[in-house]
């Protein structure tokens, strides 16, 4: 660990938190390396999410917000205005990025939702997924992909998801209606032939590299791709494949928090102490992390 300068005090429309938990993704190993330029200004904490309580307040804007000291609130914040992230003990956000944490949701839990939550969100948005959308998830085990899988399940799409095997019943569980082994080769021949996409899927979210080819050859025509790791292939000219980056947006994030608070969205956090945070960071940029999410706790 080491010394980071305390943020500067809060301009207007901006807030000053006591960071609880910060949570952590493989997106965090670009932050260091200039792969996703958030605004790091070293020495500066990683992190792009988090949860904490409101120490100081800046001028209001017309904006409508109403977040006074000693609220507990979270975030998800890029790029960072003081120039370092959650991971510490304090940081400045953006006034308008911040949503009230329900009561009752656990913090470690809270820390954790912001990004892999919006991605979702704004991944399915994009898609266009509605009541009786085909949608097929690659790599449905991840944290992102298996929020989009119940908050797609939950529209009334028709979900279908790529996974390792010992995965299957669990993304079931959260209301995918088949789930194909990730680790066949054939897994997108077996699609086709066993009448899974037949007609094509109107939908394809891909969440895993190395899927975007095959899985867009399962996409009917004036279908849509999207993919949340920058691969999204090129369609057959009456497809939409785009990749998404995720943006700030309190009001999704206070919907899925409230939704996470009630039980109507599952998702499970594992706590890091500090001391160990580059460890499991450098797990996560692997991609080896078996879906399991995890959370800072300075």
């Amino acid at each position: 660990m080491f010394e980071l300068p305390e943020p500067g005090p809060p301009g207007p429309g901006q807030l000053v938190l006591a960071v609880t938990a910060a949570g952590m993704g493989r997106w965090d190993s670009l932050l260091h390396t200039g792969g996703w330029d958030v605004g790091l200004r070293p020495p500066a904490a990683l992190g792009v999410e988090g949860v904490g309580t409101v120490i100081s307040v800046g001028a209001a804007r017309d904006d409508g917000a109403s977040i006074v000291v000693g609220d507990v609130v979270l975030a998800h914040e890029a790029p960072l205005p003081g120039g370092s992230g959650f991971w510490a003990e304090r940081v400045l956000v953006d006034a308008g990025h911040v949503t009230s944490c329900p009561a009752g949701l656990d913090a470690v839990v809270a820390g954790a939702l912001p990004v892999p939550g919006l991605t979702a969100r704004q991944a399915l948005d994009q898609l266009g997924v509605r009541a009786n959308t085909r949608l097929l998830i690659t790599g449905g085990s991840g944290t992102t992909a298996g929020l989009a899988l119940q908050l797609a399940a939950q529209t009334g799409a028709h979900v279908v998801a790529t996974a390792a095997a010992h995965h299957h019943d669990r993304l079931r569980q959260l209301g995918a209606v088949d789930v194909l082994d990730s680790h066949d080769a054939d897994w997108a021949t077996n699609a086709q032939s066993t009448g899974r996409g037949a007609g094509g899927f109107d939908a394809v979210l891909v969440a895993v590299t190395g899927t975007a080819d095959a899985a867009i050859s399962l996409l009917r025509k004036g279908g849509r791709l999207c993919s949340i790791t920058s691969d999204a292939p090129r369609g057959d000219g009456t497809q939409l494949s785009t990749n998404l980056y995720v943006r700030p947006d309190a009001g999704q994030l206070g919907s899925l928090a409230a939704a996470v608070a009630s039980g109507t969205l599952h998702l499970a956090a594992n706590a890091v102490a500090l001391a160990d945070a580059p460890g499991v960071a450098r797990l996560l940029a692997t991609g080896k992390a078996g879906g399991t999410t995890y959370a800072v706790t300075p």
